[in-house]
């Protein structure tokens, strides 16, 4: 298998936070990527110019994180991070939705910050703010389990995103009890091996 790849990518973080857990990383190849920059590598596998791409072993080409995670949970013999059926199913992917809208909303915002502000682009990156605040509040009242699914990759990575480009804002502070969920977690080898550059 062969992943477009950025070092920085918060989805990209997800889906090798994904296969570190699985234990499959060593059978992705990773292809250093800037998506900004639309290489026709990448365009020729995803016309969107976006990463995570990856393309499976036939040949086949699979973006956005949460299809080739669920493509991921379906090599090697490790236990499933998708939950088959069942409460754990539905609760897992709406924290894949939680952690994945959280990263929307950073990603969004930190791309907006580049750009000369006026009131309609503060405005915007207010809205996005808002999105992470709110959905972090959620967390912080209805923390996630502590074995790894989809929903506690994505979030994982979400925070980590957060920690990475958005200190300033002090999330830890004013969620605590996230905030130690979160360094509960973050030893994990998905999460330690997949760090973004310091």
């Amino acid at each position: 298998m062969k992943l477009f790849h950025s070092a920085t990518s918060p989805y990209v973080r997800k889906v090798m936070a994904c296969a570190v857990a699985r234990g499959i990383n060593l059978q992705i190849g990773k292809i250093p990527t800037n998506p900004h920059e639309s290489p026709a590598a990448l365009i020729a596998m995803n016309p969107l110019s976006k990463v995570p791409c990856l393309v499976t072993e036939d040949g086949f080409p699979l973006f956005d994180s949460p299809v080739i995670c669920e493509y991921l949970d379906t090599v090697g013999d490790a236990l499933p991070l998708f939950p088959a059926s069942g409460r754990g199913r539905w609760v897992a992917l709406r924290h894949q939705a939680m952690g994945d809208g959280i990263l929307d909303a950073a990603v969004a915002r930190r791309m907006e910050s580049a750009k000369p502000q006026d009131a309609a682009r503060d405005a915007f990156m207010l809205r996005q703010k808002q999105a992470v605040e709110h959905t972090l509040a959620v967390l912080e009242r209805e923390l996630p389990g502590k074995q790894l699914d989809i929903g506690t990759i994505a979030i994982g990575c979400a925070l980590g995103y957060l920690d990475y480009r958005f200190a300033e804002d002090g999330w830890r502070a004013a969620h605590p009890r996230l905030a130690t969920w979160f360094d509960g977690i973050a030893g994990e080898p998905a999460f330690t091996e997949t760090a973004p550059p310091a």
